[in-house]
């Protein structure tokens, strides 16, 4: 008979709290949960930020049978406790005191914990460093900061990491597709002009890393678009009126297009994603924390560092 596997006294304490899994949770996950067998501890940075606390909700929905909120989270500032589905929260500043001191006492307490960025572009690099130092596989869902240097330092530590821009499934899905297209027919927009125009709520101020990668593959199909010149529309009355956005989603949503012309004006193509709220990209995220965790257990194979692409290809998607 195969002993149960032990929760932490704190998880067990916290896992009543959380909701019951829908029943298409349970199915993917049995699948990509079975190699770390226990429940898995995700930490949520930073938690008091709406995407932050968009993934902690999803987290205590998924079920304690799968994972757990671990009851600590680091912000820009130490502030007040955050009840997240019952589960009372500490938030502790990532800049003062001894931030690394915290994750090892939080990995000695929580085995296997994931952690989970969301914080801010500046902090992107600092918090990786952080991480990699103290040895504490991560999924990074904040966009920005020196990629190429966020990359390097997680395949040079060899760490576990999904870093991504991109955690909604569906989008994931046909980033993929347009990946898979470039790679098999390059050049075959070449002539073409490429318009990208991208909406978001104001409090984003970057450009998306999901137009970022669809614009380099409609590069690779020849298309030759600089990323400056996409359109970045974070204006309350263009968002209603030209972009369409229902108002109650003005301060989450994320509506893409990208229109290609050809050289004489008669061939048109659109491509156009709408997302209003944040719940596909909390569950994805959620997916990927599970994902990487059955990777760090079963210790498969010599690659560490993961995106999207590779959760969606082993399944570990839920259906929303």
């Amino acid at each position: 008979t195969r002993a149960r596997p032990v929760v932490p006294r704190r998880a067990r304490a916290e896992a009543p709290r959380s909701a019951a899994p829908r029943r298409g949770a349970q199915t993917m996950a049995s699948r990509v949960v079975c190699a770390a067998s226990a429940p898995v501890p995700i930490m949520v940075n930073d938690l008091t930020g709406k995407m932050g606390r968009a993934v902690a909700d999803a987290v205590v929905a998924r079920g304690a049978d799968q994972c757990f909120l671990v009851p600590v989270a680091f912000s820009g500032q130490a502030k007040d406790p955050v009840d997240v589905g019952g589960v009372r929260v500490e938030i502790k500043s990532v800049l003062d005191g001894d931030p690394g001191s915290v994750l090892e006492s939080l990995k000695q307490t929580y085995p296997g914990m994931i952690v989970v960025d969301y914080t801010l572009p500046a902090a992107v690099n600092k918090n990786a460093e952080l991480y990699v130092r103290h040895e504490t596989p991560f999924v990074m869902g904040t966009t920005g900061g020196d990629r190429e240097k966020l990359f390097a330092d997680v395949l040079k530590s060899k760490l576990p990491a999904v870093v991504a821009p991109q955690m909604g499934k569906q989008v994931v899905a046909f980033q993929a597709a347009m990946r898979l297209m470039a790679e098999n027919f390059p050049g075959a927009f070449k002539g073409y002009t490429l318009s990208v125009t991208e909406s978001h709520q104001s409090s984003k101020v970057d450009t998306s890393g999901t137009a970022k990668a669809i614009v380099q593959s409609f590069n690779d199909l020849g298309c030759g678009f600089d990323i400056e010149d996409v359109e970045l529309v974070r204006d309350v009355p263009t968002q209603l009126g030209r972009m369409n956005v229902p108002e109650e989603f003005l301060l989450g949503h994320a509506y893409h297009t990208y229109k290609l012309t050809s050289p004489d004006g008669t061939v048109g193509f659109e491509f156009q994603h709408n997302v209003c709220g944040r719940s596909i990209y909390a569950e994805g995220t959620v997916d990927a924390a599970l994902f990487l965790a059955q990777r760090v257990a079963s210790k498969s194979g010599d690659k560490t560092l993961f995106d999207m692409i590779d959760v969606l290809k082993e399944g570990g998607m839920v259906t929303n």
